[in-house]
């Protein structure tokens, strides 16, 4: 692997884990804000729902903004933002201020999001090598330290704020030494595959809605829409269905998000070795069995095996999912991403939302049942795809 780029490899994977760092350092933040503005349960979730508002908002226009300057200078500026935001969030009173915040906060996530992810790709596409699944493992650890350093900080006795400076002084600090190594704009052009563009600039520009760009952001969709209904109804289901203790009803995300990032950290080989279609394919009917057993199961170790199945299975199908929208033809590496990168962060934010309006019309196990047999139509649409690309690339060489 050419310096230059394996430079910009080991700078894109701390990228990765400091975002993850500083996404979920605001966890940990949201009692001490509760308490301080004043809100009930409502009007706290109302605040939150800023946040993913300001990441869905831009992440798309990111597309453009990166085509025009190039991912680093958008992971610079993003990084700035995040980093002056988070402080702000462990310090605000007032709601509107930071409602305001928040919604920035959440604009400079999706922002970094994109650019990194996309910045993923183009580097995987120089490689020739297998990336994409250890970055969002990075990201899923950096997550963990994120959540556990800060709490554990403000449990030794550090003030919300102060906690926040040290995370924060972390993230711009990672951003400015890795700065230079991370491709220019001239240098990404490179790393795009010559034959994905067109020469019809109508077409270029409408791109976003090609049919390949549709597909794979609607998988997304239904992966993002599992994930975010495990985060937000997994530990009611096993305090109200497995009769768990309540201290105890976070185990089964524990279960699924570990799984999740142990299996990204091997992603890479994994995909290597059996190819994009077979991780997908088997590792969303693996998702939905592990779905199934752990709702179904009688025996909560069975139940908690299932959840662990689930992270399994689903840990590196999004990855891949990136990988493809990096192969698009007629199509920027970062348009694509945030294309799809926006419709997979709709369903983690939607999905939670049409779980519980399922559960209220029947249940909560059939609604999470849903969810396992969606992510079978996973399984089943991608290899219907794989099979019908392999048909057409015979027929036209005949």
């Amino acid at each position: 692997m050419d310096i230059k780029v394996l430079k910009a490899v080991t700078a894109i994977r701390s990228i990765f884990f400091v975002c993850g760092l500083a996404l979920s350092g605001w966890a940990p933040m949201v009692p001490f804000a509760k308490i301080r503005l004043g809100l009930d349960d409502a009007g706290l979730g109302l605040l939150l729902l800023l946040l993913g508002t300001g990441a869905i908002t831009m992440m798309p226009i990111c597309g453009m903004l990166s085509h025009k300057y190039g991912n680093r200078v958008i992971i610079g500026f993003s990084a700035a933002i995040i980093a002056i935001t988070l402080t702000l969030l462990a310090v605000l009173d007032g709601v509107f201020f930071m409602g305001g915040v928040l919604l920035l906060f959440g604009a400079g996530i999706g922002t970094i999001d994109v650019a990194m992810n996309a910045c993923g790709v183009q580097l995987q596409n120089l490689s020739g090598r297998s990336i994409m699944s250890s970055l969002h493992g990075l990201f899923s650890v950096g997550g963990l330290f994120g959540s556990l350093g800060l709490g554990l900080l403000i449990k030794a006795g550090l003030q919300p704020l102060y906690a926040a400076i040290c995370l924060s002084s972390l993230v711009v600090l990672t951003v400015v030494l890795q700065y230079k190594n991370l491709f220019s704009a001239e240098m990404e052009k490179q790393a795009e595959v010559p034959v994905k563009i067109s020469n019809s600039g109508a077409s270029v520009k409408w791109s976003w809605l090609q049919r390949g760009v549709l597909f794979l952001g609607m998988l997304c969709f239904i992966v993002f829409m599992v994930e975010g209904a495990m985060l937000d109804w997994s530990a009611l289901f096993l305090f109200e269905n497995k009769s768990i203790d309540e201290s105890w009803s976070g185990l089964g995300y524990a279960f699924f998000s570990t799984a999740m990032a142990g299996m990204r950290l091997f992603g890479d080989r994994i995909v290597e070795k059996y190819n994009s279609v077979k991780v997908v394919t088997i590792g969303a009917a693996v998702a939905g069995a592990g779905l199934m057993l752990g709702l179904f199961s009688p025996v909560l170790s069975l139940s908690l095996a299932g959840f662990f199945m689930l992270g399994c299975g689903a840990a590196n199908i999004v990855p891949v999912f990136f990988n493809e929208a990096g192969r698009l033809k007629n199509i920027k590496t970062a348009t694509a991403v945030a294309a799809i990168t926006t419709m997979g962060y709709s369903g983690q934010m939607m999905g939670p939302v049409a779980v519980g309006f399922i559960a209220h019309a029947s249940s909560l196990v059939t609604a999470l049942g849903i969810c396992a047999g969606l992510l079978f139509v996973v399984a089943v649409l991608f290899a219907v795809k794989y099979l019908t690309d392999i048909k057409q690339n015979i027929q036209g060489t005949v």
